[in-house]
């Protein structure tokens, strides 16, 4: 259905003149007949009978208005949804609970009235596709792995290099370390059932593993963080690494810093270049005003840039 002619009958119903509804949407009185004419041909009925003081709706067009309304106020509902500003800004991170989460909620909280929508992709790849299709504003991710080159439409900046820590149970043999060194660990398991091939933080993980000759075990079903907790707590042998995380609270756990070097895992914000959503602006100005400086003493894979 032509909305145009849709709107140009609610416009002679409100004005009850075709000249006068002629005059409020800025088009002739002429052009105002034919689209009521094309209107009527395609619903198959009479929409107005002429009168001594103008045009008055017929039993149709008055069965018809509500409707017409209706429609038009979906378009401007379907327009307002995708105009900048008005659509939520969609963001994916791997996780509600990783780092990224934690920058963006305490974005959310300096900007109370911005709509936000988090979404969890899994992998690299299909986060970029998606911002590159458009169907989230940005993505959380480790850039530069392997093999994947960012499309020429997207740019990133690094928003956070989260340092790594050892968790271990109590029963562990380095449970009560201060801290532990990438050297030390080497003798060690490092129980990481999350780990997928494929994924940005498994190529991170075998950079890592190669670097420092570590041993990182993926081996067994992944039933969550918080199944891995539990039997990271109760395991004399198992350890995994995880940063700062609010979770432990609820489990007898260590987290051990890791020195000389430390591991740190390099967030950035990735996002299209013609994106104009205001609110990603803000969200880019927020965390990508001045890129952190990675300190001495740190450690990231070749791939993962300064």
């Amino acid at each position: 259905m032509d909305l145009k002619a849709v709107r140009t009958f609610v416009a002679v119903a409100d004005a009850g003149q075709f000249q006068e509804a002629a005059a409020v949407l800025a088009i002739t009185q002429q052009a105002v007949s034919k689209r009521i004419a094309a209107l009527e041909r395609d619903l198959g009925v009479r929409l107005f009978s002429r009168t001594a003081r103008g045009a008055e709706p017929t039993l149709d067009g008055r069965a018809f208005l509500p409707h017409a309304r209706a429609l038009l106020l979906a378009e401007e509902r379907a327009a307002a949804s995708v105009r900048p500003g008005r659509r939520a800004l969609r963001v994916d991170v791997i996780g509600p609970r990783v780092a990224p989460a934690v920058l963006l909620r305490g974005f959310h909280e300096a900007h109370p009235s911005v709509e936000l929508e988090v979404v969890t992709l899994f992998d690299a790849d299909t986060a970029v596709a998606a911002v590159q299709a458009g169907r989230v504003d940005a993505t959380f991710r480790a850039v530069g792995m392997p093999g994947r080159r960012l499309p020429a439409s997207l740019t990133s900046a690094r928003v956070l290099d989260e340092p790594l820590h050892l968790l271990t149970g109590p029963e562990h043999a380095l449970a009560d370390a201060d801290s532990v060194t990438p050297a030390e660990l080497a003798r060690h398991r490092i129980w990481m059932p999350s780990i997928v091939e494929g994924v940005e933080w498994a190529a991170y993980y075998a950079s890592l593993a190669a670097e420092f000759g570590l041993t990182i075990d993926s081996a067994g079903p992944n039933f969550g963080s918080a199944a891995m907790l539990d039997r990271i707590a109760g395991s004399p042998e198992l350890a995994t690494f995880m940063g700062e995380h609010p979770a432990i609270a609820r489990h007898d756990l260590r987290l051990i810093p890791i020195t000389g070097p430390t591991p740190v895992y390099p967030h950035s914000l990735i996002w299209d270049r013609a994106n104009a959503h205001p609110a990603l602006a803000a969200l880019r100005a927020r965390l990508t005003g001045e890129s952190p400086v990675r300190p001495s003493g740190t450690w990231v894979p070749d791939w993962a840039g300064s």
